[in-house]
């Protein structure tokens, strides 16, 4: 269940996807500088360690704020905390995985999503040979009986890692079900009203036709 966010309302802010999208970066990297000790760093030394500049660095976390104090910057594990709270990392998700394959299977058993919100819930599948193991301690039940579940159980999340032909009609179960947000891995592209239902598409080999070109572009430089 999502929690309520200190002194910002998202749904008054018009925050650029662009910058949506960098927010797990900071994130990830104010997480290490916490890790390591260090409680204060300036937007310049920030953006040094990033790659990026301190002026995107204020724009961006203007948006939700600021956090940072003249002549002091900001304080680590303060800014890390509040944008843990924008990200929804300090909430808890409960969440099923459609697809008990290979990619189902290492989604359920990474400790990284266990950090951001995720806590597993159920894992369903229709192939029998699968049916009733159990993956990171969570049994694996046939989609069948998802409805079922769905009855006794609270879930937010549905991460889909099936095939591209049953991923539309899946999608479309879930959000009859009342799925807050689907996150998917299959090919498929989803017709859903994402002012309703939050949609995240990964697509696997997209990202990796773009890494085929930037080796042929480096090719071609050197």
């Amino acid at each position: 269940m999502s929690k309520p966010i200190r002194g910002i309302d998202l749904r008054k802010n018009d925050i650029p996807q662009a910058v949506i999208n960098r927010l797990p970066r900071y994130y990830r990297y104010l997480s290490q500088l916490v890790a390591k000790g260090e409680y204060r760093i300036s937007s310049l030394a920030l953006s040094r360690l990033m790659g990026t500049t301190a002026s995107q660095i204020r724009q961006d976390l203007n948006y939700f704020g600021g956090f940072g104090q003249q002549g002091y910057g900001y304080n680590t594990k303060n800014l890390c905390d509040r944008i843990g709270d924008i990200l929804g990392n300090n909430d808890c998700y409960n969440t099923v995985i459609i697809g008990a394959g290979n990619l189902g299977r290492a989604i359920a058993t990474s400790s990284s999503f266990s950090h951001t919100g995720m806590f597993l819930k159920g894992l369903f599948d229709v192939k029998p040979e699968l049916i009733g193991e159990k993956i990171n301690g969570c049994e694996v039940r046939h989609l069948d009986d998802i409805e079922d579940f769905w009855a006794g159980n609270r879930v937010d999340v549905a991460i889909l890692a099936i095939p591209s032909e049953a991923a539309i009609s899946v999608a479309n179960k879930l959000v009859e079900l009342g799925v807050q947000g689907i996150w998917n891995f299959s090919e498929a592209e989803l017709d859903i009203d994402t002012t309703k239902v939050a949609l995240r598409d990964v697509h696997l080999v997209d990202s990796f036709m773009t890494l085929c070109f930037d080796i042929k572009r480096n090719e071609q430089r050197n």
